[in-house]
């Protein structure tokens, strides 16, 4: 493998709904055995990881939204290798995923490494084939339908009984009791991220959530399972702690055989207070707690990294329970050159080549 590698990390957005891409450099930076550059792909020229000098960026720069579609996203990466070359791409958000999977076979051809997941594998794991794919690992998954019109609304409560909750295809989920509540977060949710919506069976009971490594094999290379502790108002875990649950790891281990998974993923579980345990989603990429995946013993980012590469890395199968986070809110002071850069020019170069 290359070394020092240049290692290009997309999502630096830190804000009450964080992206993942903080949390995967700083696990970058905590591997004993990397000694190379970073460089962050922002959407935003105030997404907070453009100002944060723990992360040691050697260069950022700002990328067009997944919305503007793949030609714009395949010239402006082909763009920024040409100015800072590197070796290995981790992208961090489920919307951008489609686009990466489809510009991997040219990336590999300039020396753009990348180790995430078929299309097929995407497309299996989604909302929309939940049950799908929970009948293929042998897993119970919440009641669970596909609407495309708002009409649909009116009668789907006969499938899937109230409470229940509306979820859009990448993000956002909304408790509805009612069917004017199911109908506001239809639209709500439509507005956000498009069609089509999921509506789920709420269930009451604690959440779990396990971060996870596939070998794009049906194996494991890692995994380290999650319980929140506090949940914002958006649902997202802001503290949480490690836990070793047999189940757990076995709901994970299902998920990876029945997909061959390659790459991370986030694996959802909840946990009814009678003891049945629903898998509720599986997202395509890092969670934006996966630092503490590295504090409990296994940094998974960097073996993504390596696997990327083409390095074997030994499963991991052990690490310390009892670990937490507790996730934190501060200013971040810079100057008004770094924005005023950034902005203008779509780019941040802060160490030149060594």
């Amino acid at each position: 493998m290359r070394d020092p590698l240049t290692i290009a990390v997309t999502g630096l957005n830190a804000t009450d709904n964080p992206a993942p891409g903080v949390a995967v450099i700083r696990s970058l930076r905590a591997a004993p055995d990397f000694h190379g550059r970073v460089v962050g792909l922002a959407y935003d020229s105030l997404d907070p990881g453009l100002y944060c000098d723990e992360l040691d960026l050697a260069a950022a720069f700002l990328v067009p939204y997944p919305s503007q579609g793949l030609e714009a996203l395949r010239a402006r990466l082909f763009e920024i290798h040409e100015r800072v070359p590197f070796d290995v791409l981790m992208p961090t958000l489920d919307s951008e995923l489609p686009s990466m999977i489809a510009l991997e076979p040219e990336l590999r051809a300039k020396g753009v490494h990348l180790f995430v997941p078929s299309q097929a594998q995407f497309d299996l794991r989604s909302k929309a084939r939940l049950a799908e794919l929970g009948e293929r690992a042998g897993l119970e998954v919440p009641e669970t339908r596909v609407v495309s019109d708002v009409r649909e609304l009116y009668e789907v409560h006969k499938d899937v009984p109230y409470p229940f909750m509306v979820k859009g295809v990448f993000y956002g989920a909304v408790l509805a009791r009612s069917v004017d509540e199911a109908v506001a977060a239809f639209h709500l949710t439509v507005a956000k991220w498009g069609l089509p919506v999921i509506v789920q069976k709420f269930y009451a009971g604690e959440e779990y959530d396990v971060v996870a490594v596939g070998d794009g094999r049906g194996g494991l290379v890692g995994a380290v399972p999650m319980k929140k502790m506090f949940l914002t108002d958006k649902g997202k875990g802001w503290a949480g702690v490690t836990v070793k649950d047999p189940t757990l790891m076995d709901m994970t281990a299902r998920f990876m055989a029945a997909s061959q998974w390659r790459g991370p993923c986030e694996v959802e579980v909840l946990r009814t207070h009678e003891g049945r345990s629903f898998l509720l989603e599986v997202n395509p990429r890092f969670p934006a707690w996966v630092y503490l995946s590295q504090g409990a013993g296994q940094n998974l980012p960097w073996a993504v990294a390596k696997l990327a590469m083409g390095e074997a890395v030994a499963p991991m199968t052990d690490f310390r329970a009892g670990t937490t986070f507790v996730r934190i809110s501060l200013d971040q002071l810079g100057t008004i050159d770094r924005f005023q850069r950034i902005a203008s020019t779509g780019e941040l170069i802060l160490k030149e080549d060594p």
